[in-house]
């Protein structure tokens, strides 16, 4: 396959050119680095304004280049380049975004967190194998590879059967993210900050201590469920929170749900992802989407 371009957007617009599953030249970012907006920009940018800036970036990327096809990846559940539901970037809910950005070649929608499963997958050569990243951060993200249609909102998988458990930001009662994501540590424990909370655990504070538990047996519980529905594999952990993950304690709660032989076999693995990665991804996804 030929010249390629990747495109992530989220905190910000990030986008560059990909061959051969490999970046061709230096990453170009809306708004540029260290100007301060980055956290608020999109959130508070209209739908015409960020496909407009899309649309911009990808121009600019192109101009005197022949594209075989264009990546873009956003937060939240899209189909047919529709974004049904983006808790992070509501303003999308209900646009055809893919119809809105103005491409020089075929150009593909694709869920954030499914990138950054392609964008690992092409970065350590495994693009023949089935890949799940788990993202803690202020939500909980779950992308996987080779892509394929679904909502795969595995940060909503249900893990707790208590109705008190509504700390999650959809809404919903019992889901991973309203356990284990930054906002919903903040609203469980309003006299602590998060890295407080497991730094507390780590001392002994025994109710800090509950919650770094159930906070694995979480992770667990939505890592065993998918692998009970698609089997065993590699999952990789990443995102500011991952720094918080005892692999051990994970793999023994794993240990207990899963007990099937067939289903046996599964690693953990903590990484370091960025943007790079991101773009790498959304390309490898449209690579795929445009051989199909």
């Amino acid at each position: 396959m030929g010249r390629l371009i990747g495109v992530l957007a989220t905190e910000q617009i990030t986008c560059g050119l990909v061959e051969d599953h490999e970046l061709t030249g230096p990453l170009r970012s809306f708004p540029e680095e260290n100007t301060g907006l980055e956290d608020d920009l999109l959130g508070g940018m209209p739908a015409e304004g960020i496909a407009e800036s899309i649309s911009r970036e990808i121009a600019a990327l192109a101009t005197g280049l022949t594209v075989e096809a264009i990546g873009v990846a956003v937060p939240g559940i899209n189909r047919d380049g529709v974004i049904e539901e983006s808790p992070n970037l509501q303003q999308l809910e209900g646009i055809n975004l893919q119809a809105m950005i103005q491409a020089p070649a075929p150009l593909f929608l694709f869920n954030d967190g499914d990138v950054m499963a392609a964008g690992i997958a092409a970065a350590r050569g495994q693009l023949d194998r089935l890949i799940r990243v788990w993202t803690l951060g202020n939500g909980v993200g779950f992308g996987r590879y080779p892509w394929t249609e679904g909502a795969w909102e595995g940060g909503h998988s249900v893990v707790s059967l208590d109705p008190k458990e509504r700390f999650c930001g959809c809404g919903g009662v019992g889901h991973l993210e309203g356990i284990l994501g930054q906002r919903a540590i903040r609203l469980r424990f309003l006299d602590l900050e998060p890295e407080e909370v497991f730094e507390n655990a780590a001392s002994g504070d025994a109710r800090c201590l509950a919650f770094y538990k159930l906070a694995h047996r979480a992770l667990a519980a939505a890592t065993a469920t998918s692998i009970h529905m698609e089997g065993p594999g590699k999952f990789f952990i990443t995102g500011p929170n991952a720094r918080y993950i005892d692999l051990s304690l994970l793999n023994l709660y794993l240990g207990e749900m899963v007990k099937m032989s067939a289903l046996q076999g599964s690693l953990f693995e903590l990484i370091s992802t960025n943007r790079e990665i991101g773009v790498i991804g959304a390309a490898v996804n449209a690579e795929r989407a445009l051989g199909k």
